[in-house]
């Protein structure tokens, strides 16, 4: 990287979201290392990558060989392997500070030194790890929400303007709309727009002031829009809702926060994790909110 230009990206952990990253780096045609020190990760990673890839609009040249470009996307389960020759690494593990740091700490020892460090984390303060990623100067937090296309970068207080400026252009390379955070703030701008929505939305059905159908009727007829809080928590995922809910109302305790957490818990226990389980706040793949007979949008011809 010695021009600058990323080439050459790591991604760390072979969940859905480090997925997700891996198809849009690959498809922008970066080389993409996944690593994971689960095997059954990667190879469910590896598999799913092409299904995964059909959700981003490429440019028209790339789609024709998308099957071709996905099966060159290499996965490892070796740090120092993963690590060889890497301009940016992205961390895509569990909201877990202690796992988040032991990472970083973990391919500070086998990254190439210049090589750029970011968190993807939604949540916590890239300040609260700066220091055992070893290079505080190269890192920053980088908030992915792909399926709109978007990128948020958070630098802490040390982060070099020059690694803000790389990052920047990275994720412009992969055809995102980027947001540079002027200052640390837990949750970044979108998650916080969005959390507030769906908290509010989560707390008028907990308090029964309606149901979860309507709550999103009003939504949807209103903004003209074809989904509303509680889909969209669906395609969020209910686990990763609950534990930010279940977070946020720990740090404020806030008796609603804690009310919603609890909520959200009792369909997590019942394994309706969202569309990724087939069932949530609705059943998948024919919702009902997409279907006729659920208010839609008046279309205007």
């Amino acid at each position: 990287m010695s021009d600058g230009t990323i080439q050459r990206v790591l991604i760390v952990g072979a969940g859905t979201m480090g997925q997700q990253i891996a198809v849009a780096c690959r498809l922008a045609g970066l080389d993409v290392v996944l690593y994971d020190a689960n095997p059954q990760a990667l190879n469910v990673a590896q598999r799913d990558a092409e299904r995964r890839g059909c959700g981003f609009q490429p440019d028209p040249a790339v789609v024709a060989n998308r099957s071709r470009i996905l099966s060159q996307l290499r996965i490892d389960t070796d740090p120092r392997t993963a690590a060889a020759g890497v301009d940016l690494l992205i961390e895509a593990v569990p909201e877990k500070l202690p796992l988040k740091r032991d990472v970083f700490r973990q391919f500070h020892a086998v990254c190439p030194p210049e090589a750029l460090f970011a968190t993807n984390t939604s949540t916590l303060l890239p300040s609260a790890m700066a220091e055992a990623t070893g290079r505080p100067a190269q890192f920053a937090a980088m908030h992915f929400n792909l399926e709109r296309d978007l990128v948020e970068i958070m630098p802490h207080p040390g982060t070099a303007p020059e690694t803000v400026q790389q990052l920047q252009a990275f994720c412009e390379r992969i055809g995102h709309v980027v947001i540079v955070c002027k200052t640390e703030f837990p949750g970044f701008v979108f998650n916080n727009l969005l959390m507030m929505l769906n908290g509010t939305a989560i707390a008028l059905a907990a308090n029964g002031v309606a149901t979860l159908e309507d709550i999103d009727r009003a939504w949807m007829q209103a903004m003209r829009l074809e989904i509303g809080p509680f889909g969209v928590m669906d395609g969020i995922g209910l686990d990763t809702a609950y534990r930010v809910t279940e977070l946020r109302a720990q740090l404020t305790r806030d008796p609603q926060g804690l009310k919603n957490a609890q909520f959200l818990k009792q369909y997590v226990e019942a394994g309706r994790l969202g569309i990724k389980s087939g069932a949530g706040f609705y059943e998948y793949p024919e919702p009902s909110y997409q279907r006729e007979q659920f208010p839609r949008v008046h279309r205007v011809a």
